[in-house]
């Protein structure tokens, strides 16, 4: 009995002196408590210790970010933040409420960031001296906390638990997130991965190369080591140790994913004023050649360099080439002189050379890849080739081309027997507006004139009889015509559309990767669609789009989804891979999609699940945002329908098609042409001969709503009740009536989310109005679906949907 009283007494001292701990490192920032940006002056809460601080602290010239910093070593570096995508200027605001909510407001009153504390109880707030910022009720309960939301960076105590994620910074001054990620998922499997930048999903997977299960939670533990645990606290792996062992009370430390997507662990001795030093086991060691990924320009950008030193990655450009951006490097190099022409007549061997680069290589993005052949034949094959730019050699003889862009190059002492042939031109002459041939090309075609007549000339003069004087020049003439004529015709069979970057291919190259077209994945009035595999890459599948003779005849589709795709790089459109225009032969080279099209997998037999037709139409919305606002020129696709809505092997929704798209000038709103699309889609100012603009893609994108919401047709003959066969018809007097149920007969999973499911039909209603002005565009579209933006209700469409079929 005795030893029970001993261990409650020792448990109640316990107690106190924790409390008393706690109530030491923090101070309490009350209700209605207040802080404001102003220039030069970093307003901030700071730690018990004064060794953090929390606050809005100073970027850029009338730029503050809402952040937590270490406040008490030169460098202030900052541990976390909430607004790096949007910072806010002088006079913005972040307050505590009367109410308990957290918020920060810019200088006009609009919210750019919430705790999402709002009645949770909220009594303070306070800065720990472990580097969390708290939010408590009065039972001194975290009902929120910094630690919970990290941005880039673990500090000592803190966990990153399952579906904990660390974003990289954009770059090192810019704290938006940027093209990497860390993340222990809810499998328990623990790994870095770049992102889908400049969205915030995951990519591919650079580390680590097997697979981790079961972790519960990553530690930073105040001896400097990086680890990840069970749910029994058993260490299942270090992920980082230290050389040394450290401690809290004589170093400043972090684990920080630096923007160039390597995970580092630094410490800053207490002692002296000195730097951040960071611990050479890092994660992954190389980053340069950690990422093999075969999407994208690697760990440096396109055409660039990427080595790891002592200092840590370096990016940079080879000879001929400069950075895109100072600012951020990651963004990889552009060409500083002017491409090789394509057109015939340039000499290329007396226009350009080669620099040669040891020990690197060039990973994936090949186009080309010759073997058995040595070094001197690949450098004069690239010579020759107008779409070369870059040839890897190694010492058993591959011979691999590269055009523009082309992947980071990975330079590294171990790397032996393989360079890269870097083609510059010789007279560094840049890049410039005009043709830098055409004087050229003008004299060579006069000399071959020139040359064609003196033959002509010459054969009449050596002959002397008759006969001779007649045949021989004719025979001459015809020799030389076929020549030229043959020479014209391997000339047009290699032009390039101009403005596009894509691989060309030859006939034989997709008669070959389609096994002489036999596999047919669809066939519509202007083109048929075979799957096929490229010689080049034989894990790679394609779509090879052939246009038929039709089409052929005249161009057009072809040359609007060339010029049109070609230009266009977005997650949720599919990728133009290259094209084939040899003779009669117009084809389409596109990434393959596993899934198919949205008509198959929402029509099919077994229904997507709801959460999928959601994604499936926030991520079409998005590539039609992209179409309309983002692009170069903007893009009306004018025939959004759910054959034209491609799935990958996540099922995401990407728009595919162009055929049909009309391309708007930077300075044009608007504009005309003949009726286009597919019935039951098409606008109803296409009937009335009006201006055409975006919103006729907002009306057909209304129309798949629907279709992805009911997982029914737009029309439906079979049905029993004539009121229903038209989905659009139905669905608004359902509304309406609200009998919204009956949209959802056999589809459970809506029907226990109707609230969602009306608000679809919401916003359907609103892209399907008869007057476009009323539409909204696709960015409020994607705000009605994020749930950004309330939906107000809806007009009656007052559209007669039947003569859309008619």
């Amino acid at each position: 009995m005795a030893f029970e009283y001993l261990y409650l007494l020792c448990f109640i001292l316990f107690e106190f002196l924790l409390s008393s701990t706690i109530a030491q490192t923090s101070r309490n920032v009350s209700l209605n408590s207040s802080l404001t940006a102003q220039n030069n002056v970093n307003s901030s809460w700071t730690s018990p210790s004064g060794e953090f601080a929390f606050g809005l602290k100073q970027i850029v010239k009338d730029g503050f970010l809402l952040a937590i910093w270490f406040d008490k070593i030169p460098e202030e570096t900052i541990v976390w933040s909430a607004n790096g995508k949007r910072l806010v200027p002088q006079g913005s605001k972040v307050e505590l409420t009367s109410d308990g909510q957290f918020v920060l407001n810019d200088a006009r009153g609009d919210q750019i960031w919430s705790a999402n504390s709002s009645g949770t109880g909220v009594s303070y707030a306070a800065m720990l001296d472990t580097g969390n910022f708290v939010l408590a009720n009065r039972n001194s309960t975290y009902l929120w906390e910094s630690f919970d939301q990290p941005t880039d960076t673990i500090l000592p105590t803190q966990t990153l638990n399952q579906n904990g994620i660390l974003f990289a910074r954009y770059t090192k001054t810019n704290y938006s997130t940027g093209r990497f990620m860390f993340t222990l998922q809810s499998d328990g499997s623990l790994s870095l991965y770049t992102t889908n930048f400049p969205q915030d999903s995951r990519r591919t997977k650079y580390w680590p190369t097997g697979n981790t299960t079961n972790g519960f939670q990553v530690i930073l533990n105040q001896t400097g080591h990086i680890y990840l645990t069970s749910k029994n606290g058993t260490i299942l792996y270090t992920i980082i140790s230290p050389n040394s062992n450290v401690s809290n009370e004589n170093f400043y430390q972090r684990a920080t994913l630096d923007y160039d997507g390597v995970l580092r662990h630094y410490v800053y001795s207490k002692s002296s004023l000195g730097m951040w030093s960071a611990s050479p086991n890092v994660v992954p060691s190389n980053i340069c050649a950690a990422i093999t990924d075969k999407i994208g320009g690697g760990a440096c950008g396109f055409n660039s360099l990427c080595s790891v030193n002592n200092e840590g990655t370096s990016c940079t450009c080879p000879s001929g080439y400069s950075s895109i951006d100072t600012n951020d490097v990651l963004k990889g190099c552009k060409q500083d002189f002017v491409p090789q022409s394509c057109d015939a007549g340039e000499a290329s061997s007396d226009s350009f050379e080669f620099k040669d680069l040891e020990n690197i290589n060039m990973p994936y993005l090949d186009y080309e890849h010759v073997p058995g052949v040595p070094k001197d034949w690949c450098m004069q094959s690239c010579l020759e080739d107008c779409f070369c730019v870059v040839a890897i050699v190694n010492n058993i003889l591959d011979c691999y081309k590269k055009g523009l862009p082309f992947s980071t190059g990975i330079i590294d002492p171990n790397i032996i027997g393989t360079k890269a042939l870097l083609k510059i031109r010789k007279d560094n002459s840049t890049l410039t507006d005009g043709s830098p041939n055409s004087k050229k090309n003008g004299s060579v075609n006069s000399k071959k004139k020139d040359d064609s007549t003196l033959i002509i000339v010459g054969s009449v003069l050596l002959s002397s009889l008759g006969i001779l004087n007649f045949i021989l020049p004719l025979i001459t003439y015809v020799v030389v015509s076929r020549i030229y004529s043959r020479k014209a015709e391997v000339v047009q069979h290699y032009q390039v559309i101009r403005g596009v970057n894509l691989r060309y291919f030859t006939y034989e190259e997709l008669k070959q990767a389609t096994d002489g077209f036999k596999e047919e994945l669809g066939r519509g009035a202007s083109a048929t669609v075979f799957k096929g595999i490229l010689a080049s890459d034989k894990e790679k599948f394609v779509a090879v789009k052939s246009l038929v003779a039709k089409v052929r005849e005249s161009d057009l589709e072809f040359n609007a989804e060339v010029s049109s795709i070609g230009r266009t790089n977005h997650r949720n459109l599919v990728q133009l891979l290259g094209f084939c225009n040899e003779g009669q032969h117009r084809i389409l080279v596109y990434e393959f999609m596993s899934n198919g099209s949205l008509a198959s997998f929402l029509f099919g037999e077994s229904r997507p699940n709801w959460y999928q037709r959601r994604q499936i139409a926030l991520g079409t919305a998005r590539g039609l945002l992209y179409l309309h606002e983002e692009c170069s020129n903007q893009i009306i696709h004018c025939d959004i329908k759910p054959q034209n809505i491609l799935l990958d092997d996540s099922f995401t929704a990407k728009i595919s098609d162009f055929g049909l798209a009309k391309l708007l000038r930077l300075d044009e709103t608007r504009t005309t042409t003949g009726i286009r699309g597919t019935k039951g889609y098409v606008a109803p100012e296409w009937f009335k001969n009006l201006p055409i603009t975006p919103k006729v893609d907002v009306y057909s994108f209304g129309i798949l709503l629907l279709e992805i919401i009911c997982c029914r047709k737009k029309f439906d003959e079979e049905v029993e009740d004539e009121d229903q066969m038209i989905l659009a018809d139905w669905a608004y007097d359902c509304y309406k009536q609200k009998k919204l149920h009956l949209l959802l007969e056999n589809n459970d999973e809506s029907m226990e989310d109707i609230k969602k499911m009306e608000k679809y039909v919401m916003i359907a209603m609103w892209c399907i109005q008869e007057e476009p002005s009323l539409r909204p565009t696709m960015k409020n579209t994607i705000q009605m679906l994020e749930g950004t933006v309330e939906v107000s209700i809806p007009s009656n469409p007052s559209y007669s949907f039947t003569s859309s079929f008619l």
